[in-house]
């Protein structure tokens, strides 16, 4: 088995659909309510996408960035937005006080436990906060499918177990996992995105190649990195044919999870 690398995120290409990533964090915010006193805080908030907009919503309080990346904190402190940036890791980061709200979009999913993670952030809030969730749920879309058939065909046992599963789960199971903290609402939406053609690239792969794609990059060097992508290059001209522009159209779900903290959580 080679070594798998350990690869910092470039923030540079995670922006490259800046407004379609952007675009379910907007949402999310429009779903939140009033809230208590407290900080809100952007977890795992990359290089800031969302800052301006939670500065703007939530206007007055101290806006607190967590992410373990120190390329994309770099970025998120350039916004000049936050009033603090923590490098922390989400599975073992605590607030210092107790945020009226918990903002974490397209992060979680990196995660796994979710039996205990949400439960666990879901507790840290006052009555009356808000944890607000965004995560793809794209698992069993061709996008990723065909990541893990590329793997597992053509470097079977390389990729770290990890890439192959999704903490993930359905709605209804965050519901139940968390009625006995607050009321839980949750949903899922299909974005459906035109991207736009790339050169010498399929336009599916130049949107996951900074996002899903990377662990089964890690896994490989450069000679079997390009080798594997080339072979998912040709698996996504299949499953995404290109529209008479040169254009991909990529549907995309998404899974949204609110929380309002009960005054008396059983």
């Amino acid at each position: 088995m080679s070594q798998t690398k350990t690869l910092d995120w470039d923030p540079g290409t995670y922006a490259r659909f800046r407004d379609f990533r952007l675009r379910p964090a907007l949402d999310l915010i429009a779903q939140i309510g009033g809230l208590p006193e407290g900080p809100v805080v952007d977890l795992g908030c990359g290089g800031g996408a969302v800052a301006a907009a939670l500065a703007r919503r939530f206007a007055g309080r101290a806006l607190v960035g967590v992410d373990a990346s120190p390329a994309m904190l770099a970025d998120a402190a350039a916004t000049g937005v936050y009033s603090a940036l923590v490098e922390a890791d989400i599975a073992t980061w605590r607030p210092d006080a107790a945020p009226a709200l918990i903002f974490s979009n397209a992060a979680l999913h990196w995660l796994d436990a979710h039996d205990l993670l949400l439960p666990r952030l879901a507790e840290m809030l006052p009555p009356g906060g808000v944890l607000a969730v965004q995560m793809p749920h794209q698992f069993d879309a061709p996008s990723h499918v065909l990541l893990r058939e590329v793997a597992k065909s053509h470097f079977p046992g390389r990729v770290a177990a990890t890439a192959l599963r999704t903490p993930v789960v359905a709605p209804a199971d965050y519901l139940r996992l968390l009625a006995g903290v607050g009321v839980v609402d949750g949903w899922e939406t299909t974005y459906v995105q035109r991207l736009a053609p790339a050169k010498a690239a399929h336009p599916v792969r130049r949107f996951t190649e900074s996002t899903a794609m990377r662990p089964f990059l890690a896994a490989l060097d450069e000679v079997e990195a390009a080798r594997f992508t080339a072979l998912y290059d040709a698996e996504l001209a299949a499953a995404y044919p290109a529209e008479e522009d040169g254009s991909v159209l990529f549907a995309f779900r998404r899974l949204f999870l609110t929380l309002i903290r009960s005054r008396t959580a059983s």
